[in-house]
C-alpha cells in the first residue's frame, strides 16, 4: 500500500486532472489518494466565510456562486455533467453549503470556518473519484470526516491517532485497489467538521500512511523535490535529494512550507519513507526523507515567512515575566489561533512572532490588554537560515530593519521590517 497526496496546484484544472490520472495509472501497488481543494478554492471559501461571519449572506452566496462555477467548468470539460449520479452528488454538496450560509448563524468563528472551507476538499475528491471511474479506474471514495477523529480545536484540530487508525483500517476492504479521500478535514466526536490547519493535507496523508503501514508516502508538488529555499523568492535553489527525519522535523518546525510540521512524526515512528516529487517532471526521483542524515549539513536552507505579526508584551506593573505569565499568554494564543513561529523573553517583556487571521487579531489584542501592555507590528517578515554561512548573511538583510535576531550554532533567525 502506498499513499499519494496531491495539492491544489495538481488538481487546479482539466489538464491537471488528466495528469493526475496518468500518475495514478503508473502505480503498481494498492493506493490511497489524498487530495486538497482545487487551485485557490480554500482562499476563495475563506472569503465566503469572512462575509458570512459579517452576516453579509447575499455577498457570501454571490462569492460562492463563483467558486461553484469554477468547479462546474472543470467537470463539464471532463464530461461529468453527463453522469446523473455525479451531478446529483455535486449538487447535494453545494446545496448543503448554501443552506448552511442561509440558515445557520454560528457565533463560533472556528466552527463556521471549518464547516464552510471543508467543501473545497469534498468537491475536488468527488470530481476526481467519478472521473477515474469514467476512465475505467475503479476506486472507493472515503469521507475523511468519518475517519479522521479530532478534538474540538476548530481550524487547528488535534487528531486522535488511535481512533483514526481504527476507522481508517476498517474502511479498507479487499475489493478495491484505489481509495480517494480528502486532506485537511476531519470531525470531532459529535461529527462536527474540523480542519487540521492550513497545509494540513500533508498531515492527513501521513496519518493514512501510518495507519495502513504504507510502504511509502509521496507528496506530489509543483517543485522537483525538497528545495533549500522557495524558488519564487530565492535564486539558484538546490534540491535536497536525501535528508533525515530529524532534519525534516527541524525544517518543518522552523516554517519550511514544503512539509507540514506534524507530517513527519507518525512516519518516523514506523520508519515509513516520505518522498516529495514533481507532478510536472514525473521522471525526477524527487527528495526522500528517511534515516540517513549524512547530507543534512551540505547546503544552507532558507525559510521566509511574510505577513507575520510581532507582539511585545509587558506587565502593567513592570513586574518580572514568570512562567505563570507565559502559561497564561499561550492559553490566550491558543484560544485565538495565533501560530507562534518565534519567541523571545527578557526580565520585563515577552515577544512572539507568528501568524493570526485578521478577524481574530483584534480580539487577541483586547484580551491581552486586560492585564498587559501590548505593542505590535503587523506585516513583518520572518527569515530563518539553517546551516548558515557567515558571508551570506549581510546581503539577506540588506535595506531592512532587524527587529529581532536569534542565533545558534546551526540556525539564525531574523524578524524584519522593510
Amino acid at each position: 500500500m502506498r499513499v499519494f497526496k496531491f495539492g491544489g496546484a495538481s488538481v487546479k484544472d482539466y489538464n491537471s486532472l488528466i495528469n493526475l490520472k496518468n500518475i495514478i495509472e503508473c502505480c503498481d501497488e494498492r493506493l490511497v489518494v489524498i487530495t486538497s481543494a482545487m487551485g485557490k478554492t480554500t482562499n476563495r471559501l475563506e472569503e465566503v466565510w469572512q462575509l458570512y461571519i459579517k452576516n453579509q449572506k447575499k455577498k457570501a452566496l454571490d462569492k460562492l456562486s463563483f467558486v461553484v462555477g469554477y468547479h462546474q467548468n472543470i467537470y463539464q470539460q471532463l464530461c461529468l455533467h453527463e453522469n446523473e449520479e455525479f451531478v446529483n452528488k455535486f449538487q447535494d454538496l453545494t446545496q448543503s453549503l448554501k443552506s448552511y450560509i442561509n440558515i445557520a448563524r454560528n457565533k463560533n468563528v472556528g466552527i463556521s470556518y471549518d464547516a464552510i472551507v471543508s467543501y473545497g476538499e469534498l468537491w475536488s475528491t468527488t470530481i476526481l473519484s467519478y472521473y477515474l471511474v469514467q476512465c475505467s479506474i475503479k476506486n472507493k471514495w472515503l469521507d475523511a470526516r468519518r475517519l479522521i477523529k479530532t478534538s474540538d480545536h476548530f481550524q487547528e484540530a488535534r487528531v486522535n491517532l488511535k481512533k483514526s487508525k481504527k476507522e481508517i483500517q476498517e474502511s479498507i476492504d479487499k475489493t478495491n485497489n484505489i481509495y480517494i479521500s480528502q486532506g485537511f478535514i476531519g470531525a470531532n466526536e459529535d461529527g462536527i467538521t474540523t480542519t487540521l490547519g492550513r497545509e494540513g493535507s500533508d498531515y492527513s496523508a501521513a496519518i493514512f500512511g501510518w495507519a495502513l503501514n504504507a510502504s511509502e508516502v509521496v507528496i506530489w508538488k509543483d517543485v522537483t523535490g525538497l528545495l533549500n529555499a522557495d524558488p519564487k523568492l530565492f535564486e539558484k535553489t538546490v534540491q535536497l535529494k536525501k535528508i533525515s527525519y530529524k532534519e525534516a522535523i527541524e525544517l518543518s518546525y522552523l516554517g519550511a512550507s514544503v512539509i507540514h510540521p506534524k507530517t513527519i512524526k507518525p512516519l518516523q515512528n514506523k520508519e515509513i519513507p516520505l518522498t516529495i516529487r514533481s507532478f510536472i517532471e514525473t521522471n525526477n526521483g524527487g527528495s526522500t526523507i528517511h534515516f540517513n542524515g549524512e547530507n543534512d549539513k551540505d547546503v544552507p536552507s532558507y525559510i521566509f515567512k511574510p505577513d507575520q505579526i510581532l507582539l511585545s508584551i509587558t506587565t502593567k506593573d513592570y513586574s518580572f515575566i514568570f512562567e505563570d505569565h507565559i502559561s497564561e499568554l499561550f492559553k490566550l494564543f491558543a484560544e485565538n489561533n495565533l501560530k507562534v513561529h518565534l519567541m523571545q523573553n527578557s526580565a520585563l517583556s515577552f515577544s512572539v512572532c507568528g501568524y493570526i487571521k485578521s478577524p481574530l487579531l483584534k480580539n487577541l489584542i483586547e484580551n491581552l490588554s486586560e492585564k498587559y501592555l501590548v505593542k505590535y507590528n503587523e506585516k513583518v517578515d520572518l527569515l530563518t537560515v539553517r546551516h548558515y554561512k557567515e558571508f551570506d548573511l549581510p546581503k539577506l538583510v540588506a535595506n531592512q530593519e532587524i527587529l529581532i535576531q536569534q542565533r545558534s550554532r546551526t540556525t539564525i533567525r531574523y524578524v524584519l521590517r522593510k
